[in-house]
This record gives structure tokens, C-alpha cells and sequence, in this order.
């Protein structure tokens, strides 16, 4: 009938022409793909052969680098040095113990939700089966294959019990506090859990410790500070604008400095804080004006339709922001946050300066030992290897949650 109603010379165009274009295949292979993209004509070809050769040379020497001429005993002699740096080896198991609750709650979590956290589990597993590659103790070998049983059981004990979520969240709520616990002690005089100072803390541990609370610190933090630059109350707004406006100004090196120097004047006599909480305060602060302004720019994301809808339908501010605004700008800046926050897990770095042995403090310890003189290549490649796999691992995480939530998309 659509035929009848089209004049037949149109109709032959019409045809004609849907024929001569050719439509995109999904069944191209592979050689179709490169020789479309990187052999499509005689310059690209030589550039692709000329780049080949160079990037095969290149992954040759190093790999002739790393399996002939390093000499990795430095990092096997000092991984505890690395991961743990000055924690009494005494209380080690605490550190373990934690590793153990962690691994437990990871196979739950993978029974219940799935998704990407199937990829953290393998992730945790494969690190504790690498860390056997070492020339560890049996003690150490013993907890690696703990933590992957307990992943596993984990994961029977949850899988497809979905009753199981809440109690599930409500350990992972409490786990931060139970860990800090865990780690620190209940006093000098407790038999069971003497007192280990955050001063103590060193190595990877440090680094999780300052950048766990970095993020969780800084987030709640940074909301509150990107809402009261958008308020009507003037005092509200000139505070806000001025604190985000005045720690952007500076480097977080200011920050740490002044939290390190500068706080102690205005305590009183006799009230001190370790130089651990008070970098960590530094670092809150400091990542606190930067997520503001992230959270900023998803607020002015938000079609005004939206708060005139919630408006019509009788909500007030409170609502209007905590239920139809603050969401939906939350999830459009995970990109931007997630990005803030592996930032924040490089820069712990810079609490070297303060005298703190996070993870790059305890290799330039291990460095500075007359044996492992001249070995900073093995070193700093391990290091960029540990940095690599967390900063990706957050990235990916990252990717997983903007599609579940649809981020850019209707």
C-alpha cells in the first residue's frame, strides 16, 4: 500500500540509493579492523611498522630488565618494611585479623549484590595467592589462604539470600570503627591490646589509613560546603566561598605544614594530637574545598523543571534538596569524584615531608640501608605497581557504577 502511494521513479531512487550505501557490519573481524585503522595507506603502514618495532624493542628490554638483571631480594627482604613499616612485629596479627574481616565481608557482599564486586573478590584472592611468591613466613602463607577461604565462604553463606543485606551494610558501617580499634589498642596497660600509636603506623597501611579517611571525611564535608555556596544566607555563602576560594589557593604541602605547625598555637597547654591526625586533618580539609566545587557543578546540572516540580508538588527546600536535587548531582559528578579521590590517594605521599613513613617514607627507609644501595629502580617500579593497581582499581569501580546508575544516559 506504501509502494501504491509513491511515484514509481522515487520509489526505484529510494531503493537505489539504500543499496549503493553500505551499511555497518557487525561482523567485521579483527584484519578488517586493522586494516582499516592502521594499514590504510602506505604512510600509516610505515608508521605503524616503525612504531611496532620500537614499542617491541622497548617491552624486550624490559622484560630482559626484570627477569635477568633486577635484583627483586629487596623487595622480598623488605616487604614488611613496605606494608607495615615501624608496627611492632609483636602485633602484626592485628593487621592480619582486619585483612581477614575484610576478605569475610567481600565474599557477602559478592553473594548478595554480584556485579563488580566479583572483580574485587578476584582481585583480593589474587593478591593474597602473589604474596606467596615471596619468600614469606608460614605464618604469612597461612593468613593469605585464609583470606581466600574466607572470600569463598563468604560467598556460600550469602549467595541469593537477599534478607541478608541489611545486617550486610550494618557490618560494613561498624567495620571502620572495629579496624581502628583493632589497630590502635585499648591502652598501654591492656595485656590483650596494648596501645599502638597512629605515629607507629607506616608503610601501605598508613596510606590506606589517611586516604580511607580522606575520602570519607572530606565527601560529607565537601556537600555541605558546595549547598552553603548556593544558600540565600549571606553569612552561609561568604564562609563557604571563602574557604573553598582560600584552600584552593594554596598547596596541600601549606596545608600539612600549617596542620603540623600552626594547630598546636591554638590549643590549649597540655593538649596535643599525633602528627597523624593532624595530617589527616590536613588532607580532609584540603580535599573537602575540591570535592565542593565538583558538587558544585552538579548542582548547576540540575534543570530548574526539577525543583519547580518538587515545588508544585508541595515539597519544601529540605526535601526538594535531600530527595530530587542532591541525587541526581551526585551521580553526575562520580566521574569528577572518583578522579578527586585517586588524587587524594597519591598525594598522601606528601605527609613524607612531616615524618611519616607512609609507603614512599618506608622505601626511601629501605633505600637508605647501605645493602640496598643503588637498587631504587626495583623499588620505585614495585611502587608504582601498588599506586597502578589501587588508582585502576578505583577506576573501574568507578565505571561499574555509572553503568548501574546510567550516568549520561535519559
Amino acid at each position: 500500500a506504501v509502494t501504491r502511494l509513491v511515484p514509481s521513479h522515487i520509489h526505484r531512487t529510494s531503493i537505489a540509493t539504500r543499496v549503493s550505501i553500505p551499511l555497518p557490519r557487525a561482523d567485521i573481524g579483527m584484519i578488517c579492523c586493522l586494516r582499516a585503522n592502521l594499514f590504510s595507506a602506505i604512510a600509516t603502514s610505515l608508521l605503524t611498522i616503525a612504531l611496532g618495532v620500537f614499542l617491541f624493542y622497548v617491552a624486550l628490554r624490559l622484560l630482559s630488565w626484570v627477569f635477568t638483571s633486577a635484583q627483586w631480594a629487596v623487595i622480598a627482604n623488605s616487604l614488611r618494611t613496605l606494608m607495615l613499616g615501624i608496627y611492632p612485629i609483636s602485633q602484626t596479627w592485628r593487621v592480619w585479623t582486619v585483612i581477614l574481616i575484610v576478605s569475610f565481608l567481600v565474599g557477602l557482599s559478592w553473594g548478595i549484590w554480584r556485579g563488580m564486586l566479583r572483580g574485587v573478590a578476584a582481585g583480593l584472592s589474587a593478591t593474597a595467592l602473589l604474596l606467596n611468591v615471596f619468600p614469606v613466613g608460614t605464618p604469612t602463607r597461612l593468613y593469605s589462604f585464609a583470606a581466600i577461604g574466607l572470600i569463598v565462604a563468604g560467598f556460600v553463606v550469602s549467595r541469593n539470600r537477599s534478607r541478608l543485606r541489611r545486617p550486610v551494610m550494618a557490618l560494613w558501617l561498624i567495620f571502620p570503627f572495629a579496624a581502628v580499634l583493632l589497630l590502635r589498642g585499648l591502652g598501654e596497660d591492656n595485656a590483650f591490646l596494648p596501645l599502638v600509636k597512629y605515629d607507629v603506623w607506616g608503610g601501605l597501611l598508613l596510606t590506606f589509613m589517611l586516604s580511607i579517611i580522606g575520602i570519607v571525611g572530606s565527601f560529607p564535608l565537601g556537600v555541605l560546603l558546595a549547598l552553603g555556596r548556593r544558600s540565600k544566607l549571606p553569612v552561609v555563602k561568604t564562609f563557604s566561598v571563602a574557604y573553598i576560594e582560600l584552600i584552593r589557593g594554596v598547596p596541600l604541602i601549606t596545608i600539612l605544614f600549617m596542620a603540623q605547625n600552626v594547630l598546636p598555637l591554638f590549643l590549649n597547654t597540655g593538649v596535643t594530637f599525633e602528627r597523624t591526625v593532624r595530617a589527616a586533618a590536613g588532607i580532609i580539609l584540603f580535599s573537602a574545598a575540591y570535592q565542593a566545587e565538583n558538587v558544585r557543578g552538579g548542582l548547576q546540572a540540575i534543570p530548574p523543571g526539577q525543583i519547580e516540580a518538587a515545588q508544585a508538588l508541595g515539597m519544601n527546600t529540605f526535601l526538594t534538596t535531600a530527595l530530587i536535587v542532591l541525587p541526581q548531582a551526585l551521580r553526575a559528578v562520580i566521574p569528577a569524584s572518583v578522579g578527586q579521590f585517586i588524587s587524594l590517594f597519591k598525594d598522601t605521599t606528601l605527609v613524607a615531608i612531616l615524618g611519616l613513613t607512609e609507603l614512599l617514607g618506608a622505601a626511601r627507609g629501605v633505600l637508605a640501608r647501605p645493602d640496598y644501595l643503588g637498587r631504587q629502580a626495583e623499588v620505585y617500579c614495585f611502587l608504582a605497581i601498588i599506586y597502578w593497581v589501587f588508582c585502576y582499581a578505583m577506576s573501574y569501580a568507578s565505571r561499574r557504577l555509572e553503568a548501574t546508575l546510567g550516568v549520561g544516559k535519559r
